[in-house]
């Protein structure tokens, strides 16, 4: 299988790209993205870090057919591309609405593109991309021949989730899909076919999340967890047995194995590592979409800012379940809760939602890599404890995975009666029969600048990450 192409913006992107390029004149504009990456197996993934419009009064034509710009104005642009080795895409708009590469497009690219190239002196994709009227796009880049080959699909990672792929409507829908597309239109089931989904954890809500994706019919799905199965996960498990636990199985070949045995034709690849590996990072950046489907602060952390780096869309799925003893030793339950977080590129974050602190996420850090010093610090009082064994029900895990799921899939295909953007976070209660939802605000001081950084070295700056060389 020869890796995708794909190239992903944050919704502000989008938006703001969308804003310039069509300024309300109905003449063509032009702007520069330099993107960061994913160089992947499966997928070459560029991603949007900045925005460069060139000014329309610099350029020396503007017709609804035609922009003409001056291409020494892009020469600071392309010398931060070389000293860092990013990636260029030059965007501009069709007004007219026209679906496809112009002749005098191409005569364009094929002199910007082998410029910038040469410029750059880096091993790295160049493009261009167009955009219509109502914000869609499509792209191409350059090959080492100098030929051109499409950008598979451009993804835009806001409130909305919006996938245009450069073969739209060319793959065939099997019959058990017959029934989504009864709730959702072909469209949204033509993509549901193609999306490439990370699912990291194995276990209580990460089970019925694998389940959910591969009955809908995902394309991918990149399973990650380095546990074994025991005894007390059997209960929450799907397609899970007894001798799955004596055996001491993956939950990673579990979940995988059944998947399979489904037979609808999802590619499911196995990553049987902890999520503090640089390989699970380098796995889970190609994808189009993630679930977190864990309960240790650092370890979300990590994953929000995975999703910041490489624009990515992040289902957060957090359970609660508070069981305690009276004094006759009858058990009761205090609580059942559970929240769904969207994490939008480049807007909050758990932390700016104040789930835990950087303080919290230092902790869990430290308990994970050296318990010992973890547990003196806890009883010297300097940090809190944390659960080793947390209680677990699989029918409110199941609760909470779905309601992720759900999540995923009305912004796909928008249908409530309020813009996605009221529901950033949604909670529900058990107790309280209530599901209470709220909106988006803010953007998180920590990783607010983090969108499009893409690889870096170490991953995402963090030095636990980094390589490890042989001497």
């Amino acid at each position: 299988m020869s890796a995708r192409i794909t190239l992903a913006l944050s919704g502000d992107q989008h938006e703001h790209l969308m804003s310039f390029l069509f300024p309300g004149d109905g003449k063509e504009a032009v702007a520069i993205l330099l993107c960061g990456r994913r160089d992947g197996d499966r997928c070459h993934r560029l991603v949007v870090r900045e925005i460069h419009g060139i000014p329309y009064d610099d350029c020396s034509e503007r017709t609804p057919s035609r922009v003409t710009w001056p291409p020494d104005y892009i020469a600071p642009m392309l010398d931060r591309a070389a000293a860092e080795r990013l990636s260029v895409v030059k965007v501009h708009s069709h007004p007219t609405g026209y679906g496809a590469f112009s002749t005098t497009d191409d005569a364009g690219d094929a002199r910007l593109l082998p410029m910038v190239r040469g410029w750059v002196e880096a091993n790295v994709f160049h493009g261009s991309a167009v955009m219509l009227p109502y914000g869609q796009m499509f792209g191409r880049v350059m090959l080492d021949d100098g030929s051109f080959a499409p950008i598979d699909c451009i993804s835009v990672a806001g409130d909305d989730l919006l996938f245009w792929y450069a073969d739209a409507g060319s793959v065939a829908l099997p019959n058990f899909v017959a029934s989504h597309a009864q709730a959702f239109d072909e469209g949204t089931i033509q993509r549901l076919r193609r999306l490439s989904f990370a699912v990291v954890g194995a276990s209580g809500t990460g089970s019925p999340t694998v389940e959910q994706l591969v009955r809908l019919g995902a394309a991918e799905i990149v399973i990650v967890d380095d546990d074994y199965m025991e005894d007390r996960n059997v209960n929450r498990i799907l397609n899970s047995t007894m001798q799955d636990a004596s055996d001491s199985r993956t939950k990673v070949d579990v979940l995988a194995d059944a998947a399979e045995r489904i037979g609808l034709g999802t590619r499911v690849v196995r990553v049987r590592k902890n999520l503090w590996h640089p390989d699970v990072i380098r796995e889970v950046a190609q994808c189009d979409v993630i679930f977190g489907c864990m309960d240790t602060v650092d370890g979300r952390y990590l994953l929000n800012a995975l999703a910041s780096y490489y624009s990515i869309p992040y289902f957060d799925i957090g359970v609660r379940l508070d069981a305690v003893r009276d004094g006759a030793g009858k058990g009761r339950i205090r609580e059942v809760c559970g929240t769904v977080n969207y994490l939008r590129p480049g807007r909050s974050s758990l932390m700016s939602r104040g789930l835990f602190t950087m303080g919290e996420v230092a902790a869990s850090g430290l308990r994970r890599n050296d318990p010992r010093a973890h547990e003196r610090q806890v009883d010297d009082g300097y940090i809190k404890g944390v659960a080793a064994h947390r209680p677990a029900v699989i029918s409110v895990n199941m609760f909470a995975s779905a309601l992720a799921v759900d999540e995923f899939l009305a912004r796909l295909h928008p249908f409530r009666e309020e813009p996605n953007a009221s529901y950033a976070s949604v909670t529900f209660s058990l107790a309280s029969m209530e599901l209470i939802c709220d909106p988006e605000e803010g953007i998180c001081e920590i990783l607010g600048g983090a969108v499009g950084i893409g690889d870096t070295s170490p991953l995402l700056g963090i030095m636990e990450l980094a390589e490890r060389r042989v001497s």
